[in-house]
């Protein structure tokens, strides 16, 4: 999915500066990264708000174009209200688009209602981790990545290790050992009703 969102440049700075242009609707934001130096750049509020709603805003690589002049960003950083809905600041990383990245890549789990852990013995899933960081060039970066419960029992979990990532994308592992991404949690007394159940068949 291609995402691109319009900036201006942003001349005026300080804190009574940002308070103004949040009572306008807009955000100040900045730019960094690359050979560019750091740029203040101001968005529309209901534009920009409307596109960090939807999940893929924050695990893509964007298109940002600051006046018309268009440069490839991540969304690094931003700052929201205490309890208002309203953007207070963001940040962008300029992307280069041959280096690789760090970023976050969400997980998308399915066929949890299909697990035997689940289906059979009435176990509960576990998220463990719901996003995983990742290396990858720019064009490789997954919006998501998908974990498959449909083979879990329970009391067994799935970890990184056992993913199967977007060609040219692996894991940052900040252990030696592979997290554990999700599990199937027992109900006590399942395995005790299950024994019982196929002792009359025995």
């Amino acid at each position: 999915m291609k995402i691109e969102i319009n900036a201006k440049k942003r001349d005026v700075q300080g804190s009574s500066a940002s308070r103004r242009l949040r009572r306008a609707s807009q955000v100040p934001g900045i730019v960094y990264g690359g050979e560019a130096a750091p740029a203040s750049i101001v968005f529309d509020h209901n534009e920009l708000y409307q596109a960090m709603r939807k999940e893929a805003f924050h695990s893509s690589v964007l298109t940002l174009a600051v006046d018309g002049a268009k440069e490839l960003v991540l969304l690094r950083d931003y700052q929201m209200h205490a309890y208002k809905p309203q953007i207070l600041h963001v940040d962008f990383q300029r992307v280069d688009a041959k280096q690789k990245l760090h970023t976050k890549v969400p997980f998308h789990f399915v066929n949890a209602d299909l697990a035997p852990g689940v289906k059979l013995s009435g176990g509960i899933v576990s998220h463990v981790m719901n996003e995983v960081e990742v290396e990858c060039l720019p064009a490789d970066l997954p919006e998501f990545i998908e974990v498959d419960l449909k083979d879990l029992n329970a009391g067994h979990s799935i970890h990184v290790s056992d993913l199967k990532l977007p060609k040219g994308v692996k894991p940052v592992l900040h252990t030696e050992s592979s997290p554990v991404v999700a599990t199937i949690l027992a109900i006590r007394g399942g395995a005790a009703d299950e024994a019982a159940a196929e002792a009359p068949a025995a």
